[in-house]
């Protein structure tokens, strides 16, 4: 499958260009960016061309994926989907739901595969952890902690704008949500929603299946309190997330696979781009009842 990469910011260097450069089924063909000086440097980087015509790039490959903020991602996202290309496509999906209707509208007009990277969902241990606690009934509540230290000095992602304009509810709580919802179903409302601490975002919400869920998110967290957790409780006892041994490149990866597998198929995967839409549904839901912007510093 020919690919490109739209975006040449940290994520796209560190991440999304060294997956595809080394993936044995994917023939990464380019690279564009509103930049057209970090296109270049970030395709001489990973051998292969930029270029300066987004429309180009897109007539020339099968799918692309797309490492750029969501509201810059989701019109390029539509743009390449009414250009028969497949998406593999960061989260959030959109900035709003708008946006990220307009996705799915556009892939499934076209009739092209989409896979939305949630990093969790592509690590083999937390795959396997999600499918037996699907698999498994009687949840009754679950406790969410994503916290991350993003505005320090030595962050990659520091002065991202987005980042900085919607805070954890919109960066970390897609991986949260991606986590959850397998497990506990659809969230069936966003019960409540309060500030914390800077950026952080504590949230209640209801699950179709019945179960409640709790979620502390934030990107400001001090450093050496930073991390993730997952902790079920139902008829069958306690749970906890596990670790994962494989990086975001390998998860990044096996996000590729999956693409590749439901083009090949036909078959939508659980992480595609209806799913990306949800998840931005609820954070829209959130973002409403906070009302008030995060305080980043």
């Amino acid at each position: 499958m020919r690919i490109g990469l739209l975006g040449t910011g940290p994520w796209a260097d560190m991440a999304h260009a060294p997956a595809l450069s080394g993936h044995r089924e994917l023939d990464f063909v380019g690279v564009w960016g509103r930049s057209a000086d970090a296109a270049k440097a970030l395709a001489d980087r990973h051998g292969t061309r930029a270029y300066e015509d987004v429309d180009a790039l897109l007539a020339e490959v099968d799918a692309v994926a797309i490492a750029l903020p969501p509201s810059v991602q989701a019109p390029l996202a539509a743009r390449a989907a009414r250009a028969n290309c497949h998406l593999l496509l960061d989260k959030p999906l959109a900035a709003t739901v708008e946006e990220g209707r307009a996705v799915v509208e556009a892939v499934e007009q076209a009739g092209v595969a989409s896979v939305v990277f949630f990093t969790s969902r592509f690590q083999p241990e937390i795959q396997a952890w999600i499918a037996e606690q699907a698999a498994t009934e009687g949840w009754f509540t679950a406790r969410a902690e994503w916290l991350g230290a993003v505005f320090t000095s030595d962050s990659p992602f520091a002065a991202s704008p987005w980042r900085q304009e919607k805070g954890g509810l919109w960066d970390v709580g897609p991986h949260a949500l991606s986590v959850l919802m397998p497990v506990l179903g659809d969230v069936e409302r966003v019960a409540a929603a309060a500030r914390g601490p800077k950026d952080t975002v504590h949230l209640v919400l209801h699950h179709v299946s019945g179960a409640s869920s709790t979620l502390t998110l934030s990107l400001t967290a001090p450093p050496a309190a930073a991390g993730a957790a997952v902790e079920l409780r139902g008829k069958s006892g306690v749970t906890i997330l596990p670790g994962s041994a494989e990086g975001a490149v390998e998860a990044l990866t096996r996000a590729a696979d999956a693409l590749l597998e439901a083009a090949r198929t036909g078959r939508p995967h659980p992480c595609d781009a209806a799913f990306g839409l949800r998840v931005t549904e609820i954070l829209t839901d959130a973002e409403a009842q906070l009302g008030s912007a995060p305080q980043i510093r």
